[in-house]
């Protein structure tokens, strides 16, 4: 009773575990004080005993209750004691660490709140974590988490905002198994995406889980509540990913679901432009999308989708195919138009004479497009009157607008052939008047191969000029070392060919043939000083005078110092062989030295034979003079003899070596 008093008379001093410590150490007091008094009399009573042995004897107090003490306190049995003791135990509350509790709000100062959880002492947490509470009042029971029941200053440590992180956390973990859509509250940006608080916990959103389009402005979503579903958690660090985008992926599913079960081929249906590629557009169907292709937006042609539609614009569709596995869906918007061919204007017929752009170029010829949808094709062939081949890619130009004539038009097939060279007529028909055999001209050269250069000498009239007619004297191995492509050329019309539009061209023509002057010159035998101007495996072409070129074989480019005349040296040739018919003159500077020694050893077989015949007349002579012939002139006869048989072998060795 009186700790009862102090504690009602001083509760702000003293706190319940100290009044219940107080209460202990009186009774401990108390207690020893009655076990004194009872030793007390328990002596005395032995001590008479021992003294003096008495007998019982009836007094009138033996009715007296002895277990009620001097405080008339009745002592309680075993069983009593054990019951009443655990009724006091069962007035504590049993604790442990990291438990969920209530707690009732017994106070509240500027910083803190005071919370009884039944413990033998009150706890406090701050102000802060109530925030969310601004309206706390004495009374309120809250939920907190037991962080400690007894920190080393002995106070019970609480915290309400575990306590709701724990709660929280164990609610994502169950909606995330259930599925369940949840409410959160965007509270601040973070890289990547967005802090959700969900049950009071932070939750990360995802940017690319914000919308089902993308986002990049996320300060505009700061502040709101929205509903999400929680797509992931991690138990380990006890985080969590949600997710809106799901939500409406959820939603537009349902709503494709209902659209594809009533799709028709056929069926025409509003969409929006949601996105344009180079090979078509993607249309949103109210949560459906479907794909118009590039070749089904217009009947006429288009490089892009974007010459024909904008992003967000909404347009008219017609559904040509859906796979309701795949679910893809075809759109057309041209389909929603008559074709063009079947509405062809009144003046598109064979004979007349249209205009077109140019939308497709091949190597067989151009399209022109004379209205949307309706295309011609002007073949390589009907470009120009000319025989000669004509690329399509040069003449024609994507977007050039050109007028041909419509040959033939087949609506069935829709097919329409063109001509650009009707429109003039055909140059060929009086080619014998205007470019008559014989006749000179001067013309463009077009193009240039390895066997000829053509030549245009009127529009849609040409020739060719053979490598071969290009010069009387030189020898070309390609026509470029002699013109080239642009520049102008005089010709002689050598043929016409009038059946397959060809006419036969020369140049060297148009001078007489020098080979039929030059034979004397360049006889056989004739020596020419030349220059070396190209060399190969089998010679070297020589530069001789009048613009002739020779060749002479590597056999008889060797000097007599027998090294052999390399490319741009000078030397002496001899003609060796001279063909006017095939325009060939071979030369050697080789046979030049050659038939020199020859013609040395000839005169000095010449030179021996006179003088042997000198000597023959000389002993004729002498033997027609002496009569009789002595022992001397015998002698002088042989000496003679000896002198003729030697210049007789002297003459015979010049010879053979000369031979």
């Amino acid at each position: 009773m009186a700790v009862f008093l102090a504690y009602l008379c001083c509760p702000e001093n003293k706190t319940l575990r100290d009044y219940s410590i107080m209460f202990e150490n009186i009774i401990k007091k108390q207690l020893n004080a009655d076990a004194q008094e009872s030793g007390a009399e328990v002596s005395a009573t032995a001590t008479a005993t021992t003294t003096a042995p008495v007998e019982a004897v009836a007094t009138a107090h033996d009715d007296f209750d002895w277990s009620v003490d001097k405080r008339n306190v009745t002592s309680y049995t075993k069983e009593e004691k054990a019951k009443y003791d655990k009724v006091y135990e069962n007035t504590f509350v049993q604790l442990n660490d990291g438990e969920l509790m209530k707690g009732t709000v017994v106070g509240l100062t500027k910083t803190d709140v005071v919370l009884n959880i039944g413990f033998k002492s009150d706890g406090l947490i701050s102000l802060n974590e109530f925030r969310d509470i601004p309206a706390l009042a004495v009374g309120d029971e809250v939920e907190v988490m037991v962080v400690e029941k007894e920190d080393r200053e002995g106070h019970l440590n609480l915290s309400r905002r575990q306590a709701r992180i724990t709660r929280a956390w164990e609610r994502i973990v169950e909606v995330h198994k259930t599925g369940e859509v949840i409410t959160g509250t965007v509270t601040s940006k973070t890289k990547g995406g967005l802090i959700v608080d969900v049950f009071g916990m932070e939750t990360f959103l995802p940017g690319s889980q914000i919308d089902v389009k993308p986002v990049t402005d996320y300060d505009q979503f700061v502040g709101k509540t929205m509903e999400f579903k929680v797509v992931k958690i991690n138990e380990t660090i006890k985080n969590a990913v949600v997710s809106h985008k799901a939500l409406i992926e959820s939603d537009i599913e349902a709503q494709r679901a209902e659209i594809m079960s009533k799709l028709e081929k056929g069926q025409v249906l509003e969409g929006t432009v949601k996105n344009i590629t180079d090979f078509g557009a993607f249309m949103d169907l109210g949560g459906l999308d479907g794909l118009l292709y590039i070749t089904d937006i217009s009947w006429g042609r288009i490089s892009h989708p974007s010459e024909v539609l904008k992003l967000d614009q909404k347009i008219n569709v017609v559904v040509l195919d859906f796979d309701d596995e795949k679910k893809r869906i075809s759109l057309g918007l041209k389909q929603l138009t008559p074709h063009p061919w079947d509405v062809l204007g009144e003046n598109i017929v064979e004979g007349n004479v249209v205009k077109g752009k140019v939308v497709n170029i091949e190597d067989y010829g151009a399209f022109l497009e004379i209205q949307p949808g309706v295309e011609g094709l002007v073949h390589v062939s009907e470009i120009t009157w000319a025989n000669t081949p004509i690329n399509a890619k040069e003449f024609f130009k994507l977007g050039d607008e050109h007028e041909a004539k419509i040959v033939t038009l087949d609506k069935e097939s829709r097919k329409m052939s063109l001509s650009i060279k009707q429109l003039s007529a055909d140059p060929w028909n009086d080619i014998e008047t205007k470019f008559a055999e014989g006749s000179r001209h001067t013309g463009l050269v077009k193009n240039i191969t390895n066997y000829g250069v053509f030549v245009e000498l009127a529009p849609g009239i040409g020739g060719m000029i053979h490598i071969s007619d290009l010069s009387w004297l030189k020898r070309f191995n390609h026509p470029t070392e002699y013109t080239k492509v642009g520049s102008n050329i005089d010709v002689a019309i050598l043929g016409i060919d009038k059946e397959n539009r060809k006419l036969q061209l020369g140049h060297k023509q148009l001078e007489e043939d020098p080979w039929n002057t030059l034979q004397d010159t360049f006889a056989i035998g004739s020596l020419h000083e030349g220059t070396v101007i190209r060399r190969d495996d089998k010679g070297a072409t020589v530069q001789l005078p009048y613009g002739l070129e020779g060749f002479a074989p590597n056999r008889h480019l060797t000097k007599e110092d027998g090294k052999s005349i390399g490319a741009d040296e000078t030397a002496q040739f001899m003609v060796i062989e001279f063909d006017r018919n095939e325009k060939r003159i071979v030369i050697s500077h080789t046979r030049i030295w050659e038939q020199g020694k020859v013609e040395e050893a000839e005169t000095a077989k010449k030179e021996a034979r006179v003088e042997a015949d000198k000597t023959k007349k000389a002993v004729k002579n002498i033997q027609s003079k002496v009569e009789k012939a002595t022992l001397g002139d015998l002698g002088v006869l042989a000496d003679l003899k000896k002198k003729m048989e030697g210049g007789a072998e002297e003459g015979s060795s010049e010879e053979a070596k000369a031979e």
